[in-house]
């Protein structure tokens, strides 16, 4: 299937807006597919685009629940998953679905798949992260640089806060890059795929609400130390915050992004009942 000629023939106007950059190439697709660990089960696809992911998710789930934003690429899907009958295609902004009725709409345990642009990256992984209960996997193609965010280590340039967050839930990997002149059109920046496998009880029962906090407070200002992020963020006197940094075993000049999770989470229990 010709997927650009079938785009061409509609007469289909990309939009900006929605960050349109469409992967054609079957080999790569079912790569991604091998990075998501795709076999059988329910997928939810965020954003169908011209359904070349579709269809190959299709062909290798049992179920497939696509969502695509932009109404106009309706016609185009209809051409393209025109035999995929294990495809229910949802024409609509997933954001404005609540978790309760997309994880219905999946009925049990899915797999996210998606390529999704830049602007949405942070609030869409959050949003899973925070009240997904029924999601394995999200398996997603974004700007190379949120990829590296997402799996950064710590002590590095790319790690902050969101990295944390995340890690703190699931194990991340990035799987490959891909560079720009794979997408159709072609983008202005590299892309990879990156893999985030929950594993939500990996540090036992942690307060949500708390961490968050903590997490916040430590990455506020990259080169405040732990001691003045904890002053401002939690408002300690500078001898309490001192003696929570030194009970966890940290230097008395360590800095936020220095700290692992395991770290955070550490500290988190330290804190406490001094907010």
């Amino acid at each position: 299937m010709d997927i650009k000629q079938i785009i061409k023939n509609s007469g289909f106007h990309f939009n900006k807006q929605f960050g349109q950059n469409f992967l054609t190439d079957e080999v790569l697709l079912e790569n991604i597919c091998d990075d998501a660990g795709v076999d059988g089960g329910a997928v939810l696809e965020i954003g169908a685009g011209a359904g070349t992911l579709t269809r190959v998710l299709s062909r290798r789930s049992d179920r497939v629940v696509a969502f695509e934003i932009d109404r106009d690429l309706r016609p185009i899907l209809d051409v393209t998953l025109s035999d995929c009958d294990n495809v229910k295609l949802i024409t609509g902004d997933v954001m404005r679905y609540s978790m309760e009725q997309i994880e219905g709409l999946c009925g049990g345990k899915y797999k996210v798949v998606a390529n999704i642009p830049y602007y949405l990256t942070s609030p869409l992984v959050m949003r899973f992260v925070d009240n997904a209960t029924a999601a394995q996997s999200m398996t997603l193609t974004v700007q190379k640089e949120v990829a590296e965010r997402l799996a950064a280590r710590p002590a590095t340039k790319a790690y902050g806060a969101i990295s944390v967050a995340v890690q703190a839930v699931a194990d991340v990997k990035l799987t490959r890059i891909l560079p720009r002149n794979l997408f159709y059109p072609v983008p202005n920046v590299d892309s990879a795929v990156v893999r985030i496998t929950f594993c939500r009880d990996k540090f036992g029962a942690v307060d949500t609400a708390l961490f968050r906090k903590t997490v916040r407070s430590a990455f506020a200002t990259r080169r405040k130390t732990l001691l003045n992020c904890l002053l401002s963020g939690f408002g300690l006197d500078r001898e309490r915050a001192a003696e929570i940094i030194a009970e966890c075993g940290f230097t008395p000049d360590c800095r936020g992004e220095q700290l692992s999770v395991e770290q955070f989470v550490a500290l988190c229990e330290r804190l406490k009942g001094v907010q």
